[in-house]
């Protein structure tokens, strides 16, 4: 926790943030070739960019991007050649598009860029404009596509793949439902506190987390319960770039590492994932970071406590006032499944290394099963 300790922080290199914003990309682009990577329900904002030259729209990313949406990508990339790869969407349409941006005309592929600073460089410009409020990839090195050989998360991270531009508009997620508004914004209020609650935690990096939490606990509900406010909005969207900046310096810990089999096996959006288990992994790690702990609750308008039981209880409780509901086996999650599940959640050691209190594989199970 010391401010000598060495630590790297990459941003985006222009940063736009409010109502109207998206129109500014194309004078920021100019007329050039531009491939956008969206999804079917974001592919109709591509005319609100105001871009100039040629488009190509990609929008076939699936929710939880597989290494085969990156392939059908990077064919439709290299028969383009873009200038401007710009990401239209929440988190797996910008991962998709921070790798289509590093590889479509290189040498590497995904086998070859797993893992930390393996990218060799950027071979086109990169715009990220996010439609949902979660990932805060627009504010990240990391890009993570699941396997279809392995049914794992690969894990890419590089300075090469920071946006060049990075467009927070509220106006392009006000259509987003309750209900992925809710499950997104604990995703993004996931990160920050994952990250604050980190063994890696930093100074620097702790007053992101600390703007990025207290704007969760201000705006989220708001957000929610009015998808039009566009000051809750934009509120969520700055929670979620706070959070993704958590990402490349600290990362998250065992919270998310706990959530990637329910995207992966179950097939669980990955923001709801993220929610269902939330609760049970701060509870579990309170007794570690008592006084960060307690500044999350205050932050979400929660009543003070040491008794990880009263956490979980109040914690899921507000989850829950948001709409989610909270049970994995609601949500698709099969009990013969948890013990698959906490044997590889416990396995993903980049992640669960980062958690303040060790968390062995029952207890892993425990927390599934508490969950469940």
């Amino acid at each position: 926790m010391e401010l000598s300790r060495a630590i790297t922080l990459h941003l985006p290199k222009r940063f736009e943030v409010g109502q109207g914003t998206a129109a500014r990309l194309g004078a920021w682009a100019g007329e050039v070739r531009t491939l956008v990577i969206a999804q079917p329900v974001t592919a109709g904002m591509v005319d609100r960019l105001g871009l100039a030259g040629a488009v190509q729209v990609f929008d076939g990313v699936q929710p939880e991007p597989k290494d085969t949406d990156l392939d059908a990508a990077l064919v439709v990339a290299r028969d383009f050649r873009p200038d401007l790869v710009v990401g239209l969407g929440g988190g797996s349409v910008m991962d998709v598009a921070k790798l289509v941006a590093a590889l479509w005309d290189s040498d590497q592929g995904l086998t070859e860029v797993a893992g930390p600073n393996k990218v060799a460089q950027k071979c086109s410009l990169l715009a990220q404009v996010a439609t949902t409020a979660g990932t805060g990839s627009e504010g990240g090195i990391r890009a993570l596509v699941t396997s279809t050989e392995t049914g794992m998360k690969v894990a890419v991270e590089s300075p090469h793949m920071a946006a060049d531009i990075a467009i927070l508009d509220p106006d392009l997620t006000m259509t987003v439902p309750p209900a992925v508004t809710a499950a997104t914004g604990v995703d993004a209020l996931a990160h920050c506190v994952e990250a604050f609650t980190n063994i890696n935690a930093h100074p620097l990096i702790d007053d992101y987390a600390r703007m990025g939490i207290r704007l969760a606990g201000q705006f989220l509900r708001r957000a929610v319960t009015d998808g039009t406010d566009a000051e809750a909005r934009a509120g969520m969207l700055l929670s979620s770039f706070y959070g993704g900046l958590c990402l490349g310096p600290v990362n998250t810990a065992a919270g998310h590492a706990l959530a990637y089999p329910l995207g992966t096996r179950a097939g669980i959006p990955h923001g709801l994932s993220v929610a269902l288990l939330f609760a049970d992994v701060l509870a579990f790690n309170a007794p570690a970071v008592p006084g960060k702990t307690g500044e999350v609750l205050a932050a979400l308008g929660l009543p003070a406590s040491d008794d990880p039981a009263q956490i979980r209880a109040s914690v899921a409780g507000y989850c829950a006032d948001l709409g989610i509901e909270m049970s994995m086996q609601a949500n698709g999650a099969k009990e013969s499944d948890l013990r698959a599940w906490a044997e590889e959640a416990h396995g993903i050691r980049r992640l669960m290394d980062n958690n303040p209190r060790d968390m062995s594989v029952d207890e892993v199970e425990a927390i599934y099963r508490a969950a469940f």
